[in-house]
Protein backbone atom coordinates (compact mmCIF):
# COMPACT_ATOMS: atom_id res chain seq x y z
CA UNK A 1 0.00 0.00 0.00
CA UNK A 2 1.38 3.11 -0.99
CA UNK A 3 -0.09 6.78 -0.10
CA UNK A 4 -0.40 10.17 -2.25
CA UNK A 5 -0.67 13.26 -0.16
CA UNK A 6 -3.68 16.08 -1.67
CA UNK A 7 -3.31 19.43 -2.21
CA UNK A 8 -5.27 20.06 0.90
CA UNK A 9 -3.32 17.58 3.01
CA UNK A 10 -4.82 14.60 3.34
CA UNK A 11 -3.62 10.77 2.68
CA UNK A 12 -5.02 9.02 -0.18
CA UNK A 13 -4.07 5.42 -0.41
CA UNK A 14 -3.17 3.03 -3.41
CA UNK A 15 -1.91 -0.69 -4.65
CA UNK A 16 0.12 -1.01 -7.67
CA UNK A 17 0.61 -4.28 -8.89
CA UNK A 18 2.12 -6.12 -11.97
CA UNK A 19 4.76 -4.25 -14.26
CA UNK A 20 4.30 -3.37 -17.91
CA UNK A 21 7.06 -1.01 -19.44
CA UNK A 22 5.85 -1.22 -22.81
CA UNK A 23 2.54 0.64 -22.40
CA UNK A 24 0.47 2.80 -20.02
CA UNK A 25 -0.64 1.74 -16.80
CA UNK A 26 -4.13 1.41 -15.57
CA UNK A 27 -5.92 3.43 -12.77
CA UNK A 28 -8.28 2.01 -11.25
CA UNK A 29 -11.53 3.91 -9.79
CA UNK A 30 -14.23 2.32 -7.51
CA UNK A 31 -17.75 3.05 -7.10
CA UNK A 32 -19.29 5.04 -4.19
CA UNK A 33 -19.24 3.49 -0.23
CA UNK A 34 -16.77 0.72 -2.14
CA UNK A 35 -13.13 0.96 -2.34
CA UNK A 36 -10.40 -0.43 -4.60
CA UNK A 37 -10.74 -4.35 -2.72
CA UNK A 38 -14.60 -4.83 -3.23
CA UNK A 39 -14.74 -3.36 -6.97
CA UNK A 40 -11.51 -4.68 -8.24
CA UNK A 41 -10.06 -7.43 -6.44
CA UNK A 42 -12.73 -9.60 -5.20
CA UNK A 43 -13.89 -9.78 -8.21
CA UNK A 44 -10.83 -10.78 -10.15
CA UNK A 45 -10.37 -7.34 -13.10
CA UNK A 46 -7.07 -6.27 -11.37
CA UNK A 47 -5.76 -9.58 -11.01
CA UNK A 48 -7.34 -10.59 -14.92
CA UNK A 49 -5.52 -7.07 -16.07
CA UNK A 50 -1.75 -8.26 -14.07
CA UNK A 51 -2.09 -11.39 -16.32
CA UNK A 52 -2.80 -9.44 -19.22
CA UNK A 53 0.92 -8.12 -18.61
CA UNK A 54 -0.36 -4.54 -17.15
CA UNK A 55 0.65 -2.46 -14.57
CA UNK A 56 -2.65 -1.82 -12.58
CA UNK A 57 -2.97 0.88 -9.57
CA UNK A 58 -5.89 0.91 -7.84
CA UNK A 59 -6.87 4.30 -6.16
CA UNK A 60 -9.09 4.42 -2.53
CA UNK A 61 -10.67 7.97 -2.85
CA UNK A 62 -11.02 10.24 -0.14
CA UNK A 63 -13.15 9.44 2.00
CA UNK A 64 -13.56 5.69 1.31
CA UNK A 65 -11.07 2.46 1.94
CA UNK A 66 -7.40 2.86 3.39
CA UNK A 67 -7.52 6.82 2.66
CA UNK A 68 -8.31 9.69 4.98
CA UNK A 69 -12.12 10.17 5.63
CA UNK A 70 -12.92 14.04 6.60
CA UNK A 71 -16.35 14.54 7.90
CA UNK A 72 -16.68 18.05 6.40
CA UNK A 73 -18.61 18.35 2.87
CA UNK A 74 -15.80 20.84 1.73
CA UNK A 75 -13.40 17.99 1.23
CA UNK A 76 -15.55 15.84 -1.53
CA UNK A 77 -17.19 17.27 -5.01
CA UNK A 78 -16.36 15.80 -8.18
CA UNK A 79 -13.65 18.03 -9.40
CA UNK A 80 -11.82 18.12 -6.16
CA UNK A 81 -11.62 14.15 -6.88
CA UNK A 82 -10.68 14.03 -10.56
CA UNK A 83 -7.69 16.27 -9.24
CA UNK A 84 -6.67 13.49 -6.88
CA UNK A 85 -6.09 10.93 -9.71
CA UNK A 86 -4.27 13.58 -12.60
CA UNK A 87 -2.09 14.19 -8.97
CA UNK A 88 -1.70 10.19 -8.90
CA UNK A 89 -0.27 10.35 -12.64
CA UNK A 90 1.82 13.19 -11.30
CA UNK A 91 3.18 10.74 -8.89
CA UNK A 92 3.30 8.05 -11.21
CA UNK A 93 5.62 10.10 -13.47
CA UNK A 94 3.32 8.60 -16.55
CA UNK A 95 2.93 10.29 -20.05
CA UNK A 96 0.02 8.15 -20.66
CA UNK A 97 -2.50 5.90 -18.42
CA UNK A 98 -5.83 3.53 -18.87
CA UNK A 99 -8.29 5.08 -16.54
CA UNK A 100 -11.12 2.63 -15.47
CA UNK A 101 -14.07 4.00 -13.11
CA UNK A 102 -16.97 2.05 -11.81
CA UNK A 103 -20.14 4.30 -10.97
CA UNK A 104 -19.53 6.98 -8.98
CA UNK A 105 -15.98 6.00 -10.09
CA UNK A 106 -16.94 6.27 -13.84
CA UNK A 107 -18.09 9.93 -13.32
CA UNK A 108 -15.17 10.91 -12.21
CA UNK A 109 -13.32 9.27 -14.83
CA UNK A 110 -15.50 10.97 -17.50
CA UNK A 111 -14.24 14.60 -15.67
CA UNK A 112 -10.50 13.52 -15.81
CA UNK A 113 -10.85 12.12 -19.40
CA UNK A 114 -12.19 15.53 -20.13
CA UNK A 115 -9.63 17.94 -18.77
CA UNK A 116 -6.63 15.49 -18.85
CA UNK A 117 -4.66 14.55 -21.98
CA UNK A 118 -2.58 11.64 -20.80
CA UNK A 119 -5.33 9.53 -20.53
CA UNK A 120 -4.79 7.06 -23.61
CA UNK A 121 -7.96 4.89 -23.24
CA UNK A 122 -11.50 5.50 -20.73
CA UNK A 123 -13.84 2.14 -19.22
CA UNK A 124 -16.68 3.43 -17.73
CA UNK A 125 -19.18 1.12 -16.15
CA UNK A 126 -22.54 0.89 -14.21
CA UNK A 127 -23.13 4.70 -15.75
CA UNK A 128 -25.58 6.02 -18.57
CA UNK A 129 -26.59 8.26 -20.01
CA UNK A 130 -28.33 10.13 -16.84
CA UNK A 131 -24.63 11.75 -16.24
CA UNK A 132 -25.20 14.03 -18.73
CA UNK A 133 -29.03 14.72 -18.19
CA UNK A 134 -29.39 18.66 -17.42
CA UNK A 135 -33.07 17.87 -16.14
CA UNK A 136 -31.52 15.51 -13.16
CA UNK A 137 -29.60 17.63 -11.41
CA UNK A 138 -32.51 18.91 -8.85
CA UNK A 139 -33.32 15.49 -8.30
CA UNK A 140 -29.68 14.00 -7.56
CA UNK A 141 -29.62 17.36 -5.15
CA UNK A 142 -32.44 16.38 -3.19
CA UNK A 143 -31.59 12.86 -3.09
CA UNK A 144 -27.85 13.53 -1.96
CA UNK A 145 -29.98 15.66 0.97
CA UNK A 146 -31.84 12.55 1.29
CA UNK A 147 -28.54 10.04 1.44
CA UNK A 148 -26.62 11.94 4.15
CA UNK A 149 -29.33 12.14 6.23
CA UNK A 150 -30.00 8.54 6.35
CA UNK A 151 -26.55 7.93 6.79
CA UNK A 152 -26.60 9.74 9.84
CA UNK A 153 -29.45 8.34 11.01
CA UNK A 154 -28.17 5.51 14.61
CA UNK A 155 -31.44 3.86 13.48
CA UNK A 156 -31.44 1.85 10.19
CA UNK A 157 -34.53 1.05 10.85
CA UNK A 158 -35.81 4.57 10.57
CA UNK A 159 -34.55 5.13 7.21
CA UNK A 160 -38.39 4.67 5.16
CA UNK A 161 -36.99 5.16 1.43
CA UNK A 162 -35.72 1.79 0.09
CA UNK A 163 -33.25 3.08 -1.91
CA UNK A 164 -31.73 4.92 0.95
CA UNK A 165 -31.71 2.09 2.93
CA UNK A 166 -30.28 -0.22 1.13
CA UNK A 167 -26.82 1.99 0.16
CA UNK A 168 -27.04 2.29 4.32
CA UNK A 169 -26.78 -1.31 4.36
CA UNK A 170 -24.62 -2.04 1.78
CA UNK A 171 -22.00 1.10 3.23
CA UNK A 172 -22.41 -0.67 6.56
CA UNK A 173 -21.62 -4.40 5.39
CA UNK A 174 -18.29 -2.70 3.38
CA UNK A 175 -17.09 -1.46 6.79
CA UNK A 176 -17.59 2.39 5.19
CA UNK A 177 -17.07 5.42 7.47
CA UNK A 178 -20.98 6.53 7.45
CA UNK A 179 -20.34 10.01 8.39
CA UNK A 180 -17.50 10.75 5.83
CA UNK A 181 -19.99 9.09 2.92
CA UNK A 182 -22.88 11.94 4.36
CA UNK A 183 -20.31 14.63 3.63
CA UNK A 184 -19.09 13.00 0.17
CA UNK A 185 -23.01 13.25 -0.66
CA UNK A 186 -23.42 16.82 0.41
CA UNK A 187 -20.44 18.21 -1.18
CA UNK A 188 -19.81 19.71 -4.25
CA UNK A 189 -21.22 18.17 -7.09
CA UNK A 190 -20.61 18.79 -10.97
CA UNK A 191 -23.40 19.82 -13.15
CA UNK A 192 -24.04 17.48 -16.14
CA UNK A 193 -20.78 16.58 -17.59
CA UNK A 194 -20.34 17.86 -20.61
CA UNK A 195 -18.87 14.92 -22.80
CA UNK A 196 -17.97 16.82 -25.93
CA UNK A 197 -14.27 16.61 -24.42
CA UNK A 198 -14.10 13.04 -24.21
CA UNK A 199 -11.85 12.52 -27.39
CA UNK A 200 -10.10 8.95 -26.38
CA UNK A 201 -11.16 5.21 -27.62
CA UNK A 202 -14.10 4.67 -24.90
CA UNK A 203 -15.81 1.70 -23.42
CA UNK A 204 -19.06 1.51 -21.56
CA UNK A 205 -19.84 -1.25 -19.99
CA UNK A 206 -22.97 -1.71 -17.65
CA UNK A 207 -25.38 -4.52 -15.97
CA UNK A 208 -28.24 -5.44 -17.86
CA UNK A 209 -30.54 -5.59 -14.58
CA UNK A 210 -28.90 -2.41 -14.14
CA UNK A 211 -32.22 0.02 -12.82
CA UNK A 212 -30.21 3.13 -11.84
CA UNK A 213 -27.93 4.54 -14.44
CA UNK A 214 -30.21 5.21 -17.94
CA UNK A 215 -28.95 4.14 -20.74
CA UNK A 216 -25.42 2.88 -21.47
CA UNK A 217 -26.14 2.67 -25.05
CA UNK A 218 -27.36 6.14 -25.04
CA UNK A 219 -24.03 7.30 -23.52
CA UNK A 220 -21.92 5.10 -25.59
CA UNK A 221 -23.78 6.93 -28.64
CA UNK A 222 -23.35 10.58 -27.91
CA UNK A 223 -19.35 9.88 -27.41
CA UNK A 224 -19.04 7.65 -30.14
CA UNK A 225 -18.32 4.53 -27.66
CA UNK A 226 -18.27 0.68 -27.67
CA UNK A 227 -21.16 -0.33 -25.37
CA UNK A 228 -21.01 -3.73 -23.85
CA UNK A 229 -23.69 -5.62 -21.75
CA UNK A 230 -23.35 -7.89 -19.02
CA UNK A 231 -25.08 -9.96 -16.59
CA UNK A 232 -26.41 -8.50 -13.47
CA UNK A 233 -27.64 -5.69 -11.87
CA UNK A 234 -25.68 -2.19 -10.42
CA UNK A 235 -23.77 -4.16 -7.41
CA UNK A 236 -23.40 -7.27 -9.20
CA UNK A 237 -22.38 -6.77 -12.95
CA UNK A 238 -18.93 -6.06 -11.78
CA UNK A 239 -18.63 -9.71 -10.51
CA UNK A 240 -19.95 -10.97 -14.14
CA UNK A 241 -16.98 -13.14 -15.94
CA UNK A 242 -18.25 -10.94 -18.83
CA UNK A 243 -17.35 -7.50 -17.71
CA UNK A 244 -13.71 -8.44 -16.67
CA UNK A 245 -13.41 -9.97 -20.17
CA UNK A 246 -14.45 -6.48 -21.50
CA UNK A 247 -12.41 -4.79 -19.82
CA UNK A 248 -9.04 -7.14 -20.74
CA UNK A 249 -9.86 -7.14 -23.83
CA UNK A 250 -10.93 -3.66 -24.64
CA UNK A 251 -7.11 -2.20 -22.80
CA UNK A 252 -4.88 -5.27 -24.44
Amino acid sequence: MSTLTTYDGLSLSYTESGEDTRRPPVVLLHGYAADSYMNWVAPGIAGALVLGGHRVIALDARGHGQSDAPHEASFYGEATMAQDVSLLADLLGTEQFDLVGYAWGAVIALLVAGHDPRVRRLVVGGIGTEVADASAVGRRKLRDRQLAEALRLDDEGAIADVGLRSVRRFAEQAKADRLALAAHAEGEHAPPISLDGIGVETLVVAGEDDEYVGSPAGLAAVIGASVALVPGDHLGAVFSKEFKSAVVKFLE
